[in-house]
């Protein structure tokens, strides 16, 4: 049972909020989790769960739950977005348990996001307070008081700030920080695969590339799904949002040309999304005493190698397994960044470095770049599955 004496407090409701809530029950703490919306809900996105993030539902006790909501990629895909011609294709449900020890899986965010709060409810009842918008801490009495608007100070031991790069946590904690626009705008959008029947569609997860934009394309909640994401070029463009909608019009002008799958999609859907992609350097420290950063309000990341969502389960693992109530608090959150800050970094460099590589321009770089990438995974498709490793085979609970 949770030591009533050892209160966290998490702010933040969504997907790192309320898996860190769990693992810290988990470990034995009292929570409390904080969020700002009135009503716990995420919108409607696909994302994509790694061998390791799969590692990290498991020991959070949701697997099982979230099983009739996912789809299993057969394989990992690059084609041509004008022509279709596949670059390259190389296995993935075959290969992920064989080298990884664990599925590869996609599902819908929002599903995700309900088996976590019904998890968390499970263990310990209803412990979230929406419609609390906190501003700021203090560190007082041995831990700290946060801040809520119009209402009074919520006090823990330990605070965990999970909620997003907006935060005001953040913000007091390490600096306000100017976020930098990257050239590049995403698009999203879902539509049900019978409104696409006349279509193939891929069973795999699909990289759509061309000069100065690329697309992808996977399969959620059981395959009936259609998840698209789009990222284009534009000069300049830097308000942050994923609920901005964008015009139909302006999408289907970006890919007009390209394979008519695609065009489809964006003709078909119901609503369009789209925000711009800024970048943010990596924090010098994610605490302050009894405070920590995780999720994206510690490490932000570009969707380019589709880990966000996984790092911040990795985050709530390792935390309910170092930081547990009744030991040196701060010891064990020094411990805790020292352990995942120097991964969630690379990671995060990676996804930027990753942001261009399907944009290649110019005729001859584009044949240079994706001959050389099928050549690599017709001769020796190892070798692109084991420049994963690091990322795939990581195991939080260990």
């Amino acid at each position: 049972m949770p030591n009533e004496q050892q209160q966290a407090l998490v702010v933040g409701g969504g997907i790192g909020g309320l898996a860190s809530a769990i693992a810290l029950v988990q470990a034995g703490w009292s929570v409390r989790v904080l969020e700002k919306s009135e009503h716990i809900s995420e919108i409607g996105a696909g994302i994509q769960i790694s061998p390791n993030g799969m590692r990290a539902l498991d020991a959070l006790g949701v697997t099982e739950a979230l099983n009739p909501h996912m789809f299993e990629p057969d394989y990992i895909a690059l084609r041509m977005g004008d022509t279709g011609r596949k670059v390259f294709e190389i296995p993935m449900k075959t290969i992920a348990r064989k080298r990884w020890s664990h599925r590869f899986v996609q599902v819908h965010r929002a599903d995700l996001q309900t088996v976590l709060k019904q998890r968390l409810e499970a263990l310990v009842g209803d412990v979230i307070r929406t419609g609390a918008q906190v501003t700021g801490y203090v560190r007082e009495r041995g831990g700290a008081s946060v801040y809520v608007e119009g209402a009074d100070r919520e006090f823990g031991h330990l605070v965990v700030a999970a909620d997003g790069v907006h935060s005001a946590m953040r913000n007091q904690l390490a600096g306000a920080d100017r976020a930098r626009f990257t050239g590049q705008v995403a698009w999203r959008c879902l539509v049900n695969a019978r409104d696409l029947a006349e279509f193939d569609l891929p069973t795999g997860t699909t990289i759509w590339a061309g000069e100065g934009r690329h697309a992808l394309t996977t399969r959620i909640r059981g395959g009936e799904v259609v998840n698209f994401v789009g990222i284009a070029e534009e000069a300049d463009w830097q308000e942050e949002g994923w609920h901005l909608q964008g015009d139909r019009a302006d999408a289907l002008a970006l890919y007009q040309g390209w394979n008519p799958l695609l065009t489809a999609i964006i003709e078909r859907t119901q609503v369009l999304h789209r925000w711009a992609l800024l970048s943010r350097p990596p924090l010098a420290t994610w605490r302050d005493g009894p405070v920590v950063l995780v999720g994206d309000a510690a490490h932000p990341m570009l969707p380019s190698m589709a880990q966000g969502a996984v790092q911040a389960l990795e985050d709530a693992v390792v935390m309910g397994r170092l930081v547990t109530p009744g030991g040196e608090l701060l010891s064990q959150l020094s411990t805790l960044e020292r352990t995942r800050k120097p991964r969630a970094t690379r990671v995060q460099d990676r996804s930027r470095r990753n942001l261009t590589l399907f944009h290649t321009k110019g005729a001859f770089n584009r044949i240079a770049h994706f001959g050389a990438l099928g050549a690599a995974a017709r001769l020796a498709p190892g070798v692109i599955h084991g420049a994963q490793d690091w990322i795939y085979s990581y195991d939080p609970t260990a």
